[in-house]
């Protein structure tokens, strides 16, 4: 059913490369420039006409979608404008991806930390990610490209520590033919239960030796030589939809970032370059007045990132890292294919926002698993890049570099059950050494066996109930009334 209310405006996009500055028309599978192999930056050449609409218009126009009916604006694409605006109304995916709560932190431990936070819980997302923002845009393009083409068969394919796979399949098993869905694993690397998903989902899923980075060129080749809808941060439909994080944040907070601090780990720097996207394409058009700041975080094991900005401006040199194992395996990438939309868009960030608009924090893998287990011991559902982010806090408030005036949003990239494994490791002290993680003994926790199994035996239910209150009632010496 087509509603009147979906967006009539349609924009013109192309691709841009970052390297060369070459243009291709976006009614094509690119990823990588073919002149020069540069990444791609999607641009809409339409955009100027969107500023004859002022900020408070754009904010009203945002807020009145909110209560809309319409399937396809009831998620990323109320934003639609903003991200893809080719598309029509029949071409968008919508499986519940978007409009992720944001939860203040419970009281003790705001205190703790001694400044307001919030998590923004993607985990929320329907694959339980914010790879679903992403997908929920590329699969609406490959929609309307394979419509526009009457394309018989395309194979979608990515790389993946577990997310970008279970996002990937879940959303080409919803839209069906002609996209049929192929994920690349590293063998071993994967939590059991993260693996499940695209397994569930009906994907052909393939597993090599090696670590992310090593899938990653795999598939990177395929999309190169062979018509494959690559699914990776290098597919520039992706960073549009993850754009959408931005403007949840600006809209929950009523348009009025100043003095939000944005906690965002970089991993393969995909969600952190979307999210500074949709940033200043909300400043250029008034939307907001002023930028947030935005702190990405790395691992200690994978911090290819903090190390370029660690080096003062002049001297800094791009050198990939081989990464150690990471709890936080999302970000456990020491190649991160959007380095090179970092940098555009940091430059940006820092010359409308001034030098603090954007920075990179570095955490140790034992402030990562002490964070995740200290956030859902006070009611969170952050998964081990969530403990990233809170760790990162943490060290950013200890340089000085968050204010007490200032109000941090910490992004839990996922739900803390696909991390269970990690949950159990710190509680058994089962961590490899190569993790250098030790559990703190006052976080661990356990269940506790109050009766053996013989006491059930040969008792009714009314004695067993007895037997089992008393024994309940000495391990926690209640009193009666």
């Amino acid at each position: 059913m087509h509603n009147s209310d979906f967006p009539t405006y349609r924009g013109h996009m192309e691709y841009v490369c970052l390297s060369c500055g070459q243009r291709y028309p976006a009614d094509s599978l690119l990823y990588t420039c073919p002149q020069c192999g540069g990444v791609f930056l999607l641009e809409n050449t339409d955009f100027a006409h969107l500023r004859t609409t002022d900020g408070p218009t754009w904010r009203k126009r945002f807020d009145s979608r909110a209560a809309a009916r319409s399937t396809a604006l009831r998620g990323i694409f109320r934003y639609y404008e903003l991200m893809a605006p080719l598309m029509d109304e029949e071409d968008i995916v919508y499986l519940g991806e978007g409009i992720t709560p944001i939860v203040e932190a419970a009281a003790p431990l705001r205190d703790q930390v001694g400044v307001p936070f919030a998590y923004k819980n993607d985990g929320q997302n329907p694959s339980a990610s914010f790879k679903d923002r992403g997908m929920a845009c590329a699969f609406s393009y490959l929609k309307w490209l394979c419509r526009r083409n009457d394309w018989e068969e395309v194979l979608t394919v990515c790389a993946s520590t577990g997310d970008t796979s279970a996002a990937a399949a879940l959303y080409a098993s919803y839209v069906g033919a002609p996209l049929k869905s192929v994920v690349l694993l590293p063998h071993g690397k994967v939590t059991p239960q993260q693996l499940s998903q695209p397994l569930g989902s009906g994907a052909t899923v393939l597993e090599l030796p090696g670590v992310f980075d090593d899938c990653m060129k795999v598939v990177e080749l395929l999309a190169e030589n062979y018509r494959v809808a690559l699914l990776n941060s290098k597919n520039s439909w992706r960073i549009l939809g993850q754009e959408s994080y931005a403007y949840e944040v600006a809209q929950w907070y009523n348009w009025d970032v100043d003095r939000l601090c944005l906690f965002v780990p970089v991993g393969n720097a995909g969600n952190i370059t979307a999210i500074m996207s949709g940033f200043l394409k909300m400043y250029d058009l008034g939307i907001i007045t002023t930028l947030p700041r935005i702190f990405g975080v790395q691992s200690s094991h994978a911090d290819p990132v903090y190390r370029y900005y660690a080096a003062p401006e002049g001297e800094r040199v791009w050198q990939p890292v081989d990464v150690r194992p990471s709890v936080a395996q999302a970000a456990m990438i020491g190649n991160p294919v959007s380095m090179p939309r970092v940098r555009r868009l940091a430059e940006r960030f820092v010359e409308a926002g001034g030098e603090r608009a954007f920075q990179v924090v570095q955490v140790t893998e034992q402030q990562i698993m002490d964070a995740m287990i200290e956030a859902n011991r006070h009611g969170h559902i952050a998964c081990t890049q969530g403990g990233e982010c809170l760790a990162g806090l943490r060290n950013a408030r200890r340089l000085g570099l968050v204010g007490d005036n200032e109000h941090a949003v910490l992004d839990a990239t996922a739900h803390a059950l696909k991390f269970a494994g990690f949950q159990e490791m710190y509680f058994t002290d089962a961590f490899p050494p190569a993790y250098e993680v030790q559990p703190d003994v006052r976080l661990a926790n356990a269940p506790e066996l109050l009766l053996p199994q013989e006491a059930r035996e040969g008792r009714d239910v009314a004695e067993f109930a007895r037997l089992g209150a008393e024994a309940v009632v000495k391990r926690l010496g209640l009193a009666r009334r």
